[in-house]
C-alpha cells in the first residue's frame, strides 16, 4: 500500500501536473534563496583554523573566544595547539598555524620582526590594550627600608633582605625562558649593574609565583615580576600588600631599543605598556576578509581577562570551567560579540 496526497488526486489531470509543477518551483527558489544567505551567514565555511597559545593557561579565555566567534562564522576551528612564542610567531608566517590571540606589542617586537614582521604577519585593530608589567616588592619592606627602585638593589645589603636561598643575593620570581619578558629582565640585570647583587630565578612561573605568594602569605620580604592582566594583581593588590618598583632609567633590547618607558604620570617601571593583538597569518588573513575584520574588532578589556584569571586562580580553571567563563562572558556581552559578528561578516561580501 502507498500513500499520496488525496487532495492532490482529486484534481484533474491538468491541475494536477501544474500543482506539482509549481511545488518543484517553489522548492528550487527556496534552495536558490537559501544558498546565498547561509554563504552569507557562514563565508568561513570549510576552511579550517588552527589556533597556537603559549604555555600561559590564563590565555585559553581570549584565545577561546575569538574561536567561539570563528565557528559562528562556518570556520572549522581545531583544538589550541600550544607553542611558546617565537615559535607561534615563525608557524603562523609560514602558514603552518592560523592566529595567535596574544601577541604582546611591543614587546614581542623581536619575534615578530624575525619571522617576516608585515610581509607575512597580520596584525589590525587591539584586542586588549593597557597591558603593564614590572618588578614589584611586599609594601612592608618597602616602608621598612624605604626601597622604590630597583636600583637599589645594587646595595648587597638592600639585595640580602631578597634572600631566600642563604647565598646572600636577591631571588627574583623571574620570567619564563620565550615569553619575551625574560629578554627584557636579563637585560635589566647588565643595564642597572644587578649582576652581582640579583639572581632571575626562572623555569615554572605558577610555581615560582605561587611559592612567592607563600613567602608574603609567612610575612617574608617578596621580590617577583608580574604583569597585567593575571590573576597575581588580584591575590597581591598593588598600593595595598605590594608596590612597583621604578627603574633607574629607560632601557630595553632589540626592537625595542630606544623607547622611553616612562609613563605619563612620571613613572618608570622599566616596561611599555603592551597592547594585546590577535596575529595571523597575512596571506590567510587576506583570503579570509571576514576573519580578518573580526580579528580587528574583537575587544576584551583587561578588567574582564583579570577577572577571568582569578577564577582560575581560585580552581576554576579545568577546559569545563574555562568553556563555562567564556559562554558567560559572551551572554553578558551578546549585543557586543553579534556585533563583531555582524561586521565580520560585512566584509566577506
Amino acid at each position: 500500500m502507498t500513500t499520496s496526497n488525496p487532495s492532490l488526486h482529486a484534481l484533474p489531470p491538468a491541475s494536477r501536473a501544474l500543482r506539482a509543477g509549481l511545488s518543484a518551483l517553489a522548492t528550487t527558489l527556496a534552495l536558490a534563496f537559501a544558498g546565498p544567505a547561509v554563504a552569507a551567514d557562514q563565508p568561513g565555511k570549510g576552511v579550517k583554523v588552527l589556533p597556537l597559545k603559549s604555555s600561559i593557561a590564563e590565555e585559553t579565555f581570549q584565545t577561546l573566544l575569538v574561536m567561539k566567534a570563528l565557528e559562528q562564522l562556518g570556520y572549522d576551528v581545531q583544538p589550541i595547539k600550544e607553542v611558546e612564542y617565537p615559535t607561534a610567531h615563525v608557524a603562523i608566517a609560514n602558514g603552518d598555524a592560523t592566529f595567535l590571540a596574544d601577541h604582546w606589542n611591543p614587546l614581542h617586537s623581536d619575534y615578530y620582526k624575525n619571522a617576516g614582521g608585515d610581509a607575512k604577519l597580520y596584525r589590525k585593530g587591539v584586542y586588549s590594550g593597557n597591558a603593564a608589567q614590572g618588578y614589584l616588592i611586599d609594601k612592608k619592606t618597602a616602608d621598612q627600608y624605604q626601597i622604590s627602585n630597583l636600583g637599589q638593589l645594587k646595595d648587597p645589603k638592600i639585595a640580602k633582605i631578597f634572600d631566600t636561598n642563604g647565598d646572600g643575593k636577591a631571588d627574583l620570581t623571574g620570567c619564563n625562558p620565550g615569553w619575551g619578558c625574560e629578554a627584557v629582565i636579563e637585560h635589566h640585570l647588565d643595564a642597572y649593574g644587578l649582576r652581582d647583587t640579583v639572581t632571575h630565578n626562572q623555569g615554572s612561573y605558577s610555581a615560582l609565583i605561587a611559592d612567592t605568594i607563600t613567602r608574603f602569605r609567612e610575612g617574608k620580604p617578596v621580590l617577583y615580576y608580574t604583569w597585567t592582566p593575571y590573576w597575581v594583581s588580584n591575590e597581591l593588590k598593588p598600593g595595598k600588600d605590594v608596590v612597583w618598583l621604578e627603574v633607574p632609567f629607560s632601557s630595553l633590547p632589540g626592537e625595542q631599543k630606544g623607547i622611553d618607558t616612562k609613563l605619563p604620570n612620571g613613572k618608570n617601571y622599566g616596561f611599555v605598556v603592551n597592547n594585546q593583538h590577535i596575529l595571523a597569518n597575512k596571506a590567510w588573513a587576506e583570503a579570509n576578509p571576514a576573519a580578518a575584520k573580526l580579528f580587528e574588532v574583537m575587544q576584551l578589556p583587561v578588567a574582564d581577562i583579570n577577572a577571568q584569571n582569578h577564577m582560575m586562580s581560585q580552581g576554576q580553571n579545568k577546559p569545563a570551567d574555562i568553556e563555562r567563563h567564556v559562554d558567560g562572558w559572551i551572554k553578558a556581552h551578546q549585543k557586543t560579540f553579534d556585533g563583531w559578528l555582524a561586521q565580520a561578516r560585512a566584509a566577506a561580501k
